[in-house]
C-alpha cells in the first residue's frame, strides 16, 4: 500500500482538502487504484491556523502498473501547485512504509500542538520525503500525520471507498451498506446490525476501525428509519 498524506490548509469559501484528494485520485486513476480516501481529525486548539476543524487527508493507493515513485510525486506536486489557493500552506507526504515514530507523531498531533520542525525531523529520520508546497508550508504537519494515522487502519472518516460511487444518502437498507463492504455496528453495544433502515445523512461516511471500515449507528428517533449513523471524527 502506498500512502499519500496531504494537507493544503485551504481557505474560507474554497474547496477543501477532501476535494483536492478526490481530484488527485482522478488524475492518477490510470496508474493507481484508490482503495480509500480518509479524513483525519487533528488537534483543534484555537492557536492552530486552519479553515474550520484542522483535518488532513490520506489517500491509499494500489499500483496498477510498476510503481514509479518519482512520477507519482511529480504528478501530485504539479497538480497541487496548479490548484494552489493563495493564503494556504500545503504539504505533501508519500511513502509505502510507515515506521512507528511517524504513527506516534500522528497520534500526538491529535492531542496537542506540534511543530513543523518536529514533523520534518521525524520524516528525515524515517527517510520519508516531506514536501512543503507554498505559504508557510505548515501543511507538512497534517501531511505526515495523515500518513501515520492511515497506517494504523484505525482512524478517520472514509470519504471514498474502493470502486463505490458516493451515492448512498438519506435512508438506506442495512443490507445495502453491508454490500459495499462496510460493517454496520451498534455504537453503544458493539454488536453488528444486519437488518433495518439506516439514516446515513447527506453521504455515507463510515470510519476506519480496527482494520475495518465501519458505520456506527444508534436507534433512530423517527418512524422513517430504524437507525441513525453516528458522525465520528
Amino acid at each position: 500500500m502506498i500512502f499519500v498524506g496531504i494537507d493544503d490548509t485551504d481557505m474560507p469559501n474554497t474547496r477543501g482538502t477532501n476535494q483536492l484528494a478526490r481530484h488527485l485520485v482522478r488524475v492518477i486513476a490510470d496508474r493507481y487504484r484508490c482503495e480509500r480516501i480518509v479524513r483525519h481529525q487533528l488537534c483543534t486548539d484555537s492557536s492552530i491556523p486552519c479553515t474550520s476543524k484542522n483535518g488532513s487527508a490520506s489517500i491509499w493507493l494500489e499500483p496498477l502498473v510498476v510503481h514509479d515513485y518519482d512520477d507519482l510525486r511529480d504528478t501530485i506536486i504539479r497538480e497541487m501547485r496548479a490548484d494552489f489557493i493563495p493564503g494556504s500552506d500545503p504539504g505533501l507526504c508519500i511513502t509505502d512504509r510507515v515506521p512507528e515514530d511517524v504513527i506516534s507523531f500522528g497520534r500526538l498531533a491529535q492531542r496537542q500542538i506540534v511543530t513543523q520542525g518536529q514533523a520534518r525531523n521525524i520524516a528525515r529520520d524515517a527517510g520519508i520525503e516531506l514536501i512543503g508546497l507554498g505559504g508557510t508550508e505548515g501543511g507538512v504537519i497534517g501531511a505526515l500525520s495523515a500518513v501515520g494515522l492511515a497506517a494504523t487502519a484505525d482512524d478517520g472518516r472514509v470519504i471514498h471507498w474502493k470502486q463505490w460511487s458516493d451515492d448512498l444518502a438519506g435512508v438506506q437498507e442495512a443490507e445495502s451498506i453491508w454490500s459495499r463492504g462496510v460493517i454496520v455496528r451498534h455504537f453503544d453495544q458493539g454488536n453488528e446490525i444486519h437488518t433495518g433502515r439506516v439514516y446515513v445523512g447527506k453521504h455515507l461516511r463510515p470510519n476506519c476501525r480496527n482494520g475495518n471500515v465501519e458505520l456506527m449507528v444508534t436507534p433512530h428517533e423517527h418512524a422513517d428509519a430504524d437507525w441513525s449513523a453516528v458522525k465520528m471524527s
